[in-house]
């Protein structure tokens, strides 16, 4: 299965939108390093200094930016606002920078009896966000610490104002004082900035009052963002262990903990965050073992975290929660995600996954077949890539596809293209070619521009499997994102209920659905934009061992196929004959050795100052004529060379690449 791909390259226009982000107020707390100290009610320390003293009331609030102090009602600024600059490609997201074993020992510093109440804090790991950010308060689970974002604290941080809510461990605040405390906030914050969201992250019991605050607040722009909660408590597995719980001896109880660690996630899968799955099986073995035996000694803060008497307050806290949430969940008008562990041991999240999923209006489900109760805390899961995935990012009341988009992390760019696609780069070894301004073809990008807006017009291959090498060359060559116009069937109502997909990252990494004022907005804000003039019916064409006219002739599937185009909308309705065929359908296939891909990247044909080409048909269907004839001579050029290509062959590929370097790295033959 070779694949030859030629592409036209269109500077454009000169213009760029965008905004610079920008903050004020005082750090709060550090939340990383050793010298990190408890988050008193009275006194703030960073580092060990105190750096600000003000007693936190009930109803107070603390949102003012990531790692600082302000009002969110709009009240008085702390300090000089600081502007921010936009995420680059490939940024940092410090994913696998903090792991469960930082959670316990920052943990055992702020579980320290304070006799205040509860309280919102910022982390200063998530440093400064984008001006415009949406503000998301964290609603920590059973533990009631806050820390529970601790792995995502960085990465949050870049694009939301992060609050999260602490809960001392001798605080017996009732469940409905809790979700007037942080509907205050909520009512808040939504009077100062009504056209915005506000974020909602629920772990476990944190779900339930997530839950509680959005059934009372239908009128706010609320999002929320379930992991694993907890308004299945009835049903649960610890539930017959609740009377015993609550009678057992004191000396008993610090063995409470211990038995409680069983079953609140996945260890292995605590212990693999910070390990390099690259390494050979021996090495990673040895530091998957070193992690798991740091982590035994520090599970007696647990017994900390729950003593004897906080845990029976708990426990009613737990069922008041669940109670309450679920006698009012017809009132929830909220957008949510859940995030369902499969391997729960606490709770039944995934059956109660789809039982909200059943009973809310505007909701969506992820479930992870591999992760524990304490998802958050677990390898596998970046919670900013899971929002960005599944749609659920936005700065204001409607997502925009281009002004809303974060650019992928290095630490999404190596999940991308090693966990989703990487097997097919592998396998087909990508190779690209660019044309100069001379004429000449050379390997390699260097005669594509590196300043937009640039548009690329392509012709797919089968499926469009050839997107992603075209995708990862770009980002590693020149560190340019290439954003796809893409049919909007990616983008609708998705009804999938599995993990993050290969159509999932498709999104993370740029793609828009296919208008005319998302084309329009990515040449305003000089993007690099990706064009397939023929869709669907290309990457979806016929002659294949079942295509959409066999497909039709078999009874029952036909229907679904049917109905399935019909719900995935169409981008070609004002068209007729084989133009307006975009029928979606996912065809019969027999197994191949793949070939090798290659991609060829004309001359670029600069269109700034030929206006002409708006209002003169004629001017257009020459440029047009102009590029057909050109795509074509550059496939007949690569169907000729790539004869001379020592490497075409799979079996050579294999041998050259354990005998020497990368699969990204065979060479090919000489243009």
């Amino acid at each position: 299965m070779a694949s030859i791909l030629a592409f036209r390259v269109f500077p454009s226009f000169r213009k760029k939108l965008g905004h610079r982000p920008g903050f004020g107020g005082r750090v709060v707390c550090n939340l990383g390093g050793e010298n990190s100290t408890v988050l008193h009610s009275d006194s703030v320390s960073v580092k060990g200094e105190s750096v600000i003293k003000e007693t936190e009331k009930i109803g107070s609030s603390i949102a003012g930016g990531n790692g600082h102090v302000g009002s969110i009602g709009g009240g008085k600024k702390r300090g000089k606002e600081v502007d921010s600059e936009e995420l680059e490609v490939l940024w940092d997201d410090g994913y696998g920078s903090a792991s469960m074993k930082d959670y316990l020992d920052i943990a055992k510093e702020m579980i320290k009896p304070d006799g205040g109440p509860p309280r919102w804090f910022s982390p200063v790991e998530c440093g400064r966000p984008l001006k415009g950010s949406p503000l998301l308060l964290f609603l920590p689970g059973m533990d009631g610490v806050g820390l529970g974002l601790i792995m995502h604290h960085k990465a949050l941080g870049k694009v939301f104002e992060v609050q999260c809510l602490h809960i001392p461990v001798n605080d017996r605040t009732p469940f409905e004082g809790l979700v007037d405390f942080v509907e205050r906030v909520v009512r808040e914050k939504h009077a100062s900035s009504p056209n915005k969201p506000i974020y909602l992250v629920g772990d476990s019991f944190g779900g339930s009052l997530a839950l509680a605050v959005a059934a009372r607040n239908p009128m706010v722009d609320l999002v929320l963002i379930l992991a694993n909660p907890a308004t299945s408590l009835e049903r649960g597995q610890l539930k017959p262990f609740f009377p015993i719980l609550e009678a057992l001896p004191d000396e008993l109880h610090n063995t409470v903990p211990y038995l409680l660690s069983f079953v609140m996630g996945e260890p292995v899968k605590m212990a693999m965050v910070n390990v390099d799955k690259k390494l050979p099986p021996s090495p990673m073995l040895r530091q998957l073992s070193k992690n798991l035996t740091d982590l035994l000694p520090r599970l007696s803060v647990i017994s900390d975290l729950i003593p004897k008497d906080a845990l029976l307050w708990k426990l009613k806290l737990l069922k008041s929660a669940a109670a309450y949430a679920n006698s009012r969940l017809h009132a929830v008008k909220a957008e949510v995600l859940v995030l369902a562990s499969l391997k729960d041991n606490m709770l039944p999240s995934e059956d109660e996954a789809k039982r909200l999923s059943g009973l809310l209006k505007n909701c969506k489900v992820r479930t992870f077949k591999e992760n524990g109760h304490t998802l958050l805390l677990e390898d596998g899961i970046n919670l900013l890539t899971v929002i960005k995935a599944t749609g659920k990012y936005r700065r204001s009341r409607r997502m925009d596809y281009i002004t809303d988009f974060v650019p992928p992390s290095f630490s999404e760019f190596k999940t991308g293209f090693d966990q989703y696609s990487g097997w097919l780069n592998y396998y087909t070894s990508p190779v690209l070619f660019s044309t100069l301004e001379d004429g000449k073809i050379v390997q390699g990008l260097s005669g594509v521009p590196s300043e937009g807006p640039v548009i690329y017009v392509g012709y797919h291959m089968l499926m469009g499997l050839e997107i992603s090498g075209l995708a990862e060359g770009f980002l590693r060559e020149k560190k340019i994102l290439v954003r796809g116009l893409a049919h909007p069937a990616l983008f609708g109502s998705n009804s999938s209920n599995n993990e993050l997909s290969y159509f999932d990252y498709i999104k993370v990494f740029g793609a828009v659905p296919v208008t005319a004022s998302n084309f329009f907005k990515l040449l305003s804000t000089k993007s690099h934009i990706l064009l397939y003039p023929g869709g669907a019916r290309e990457a979806l064409h016929y002659r294949l061992v079942l295509d959409y006219n066999d497909l039709m002739k078999i009874p029952v599937l036909n229907e679904r196929v049917r109905q399935s185009a019909d719900e995935s909308g169409r981008v070609r309705n004002g068209d007729e004959g084989e133009v307006a065929n975009e029928n979606l359908f996912f065809p019969g296939l027999l197994p191949k050795i793949p070939g090798r891909f290659y991609y060829l990247f004309g001359k670029p044909i600069e269109t700034q100052g030929r206006e002409e080409l708006l209002s003169d048909k004629k001017s257009a269907e020459e440029l047009y004529s102009q590029i057909k004839s050109e795509v074509s001579s550059n496939i007949d050029y690569l169907l000729k060379k790539r004869e001379d290509d020592p490497y075409r062959n799979i079996i050579d590929r294999t041998i050259y690449r354990l005998a020497s370097t990368p699969a990204k790295d065979v060479p090919s033959f000489t243009p």
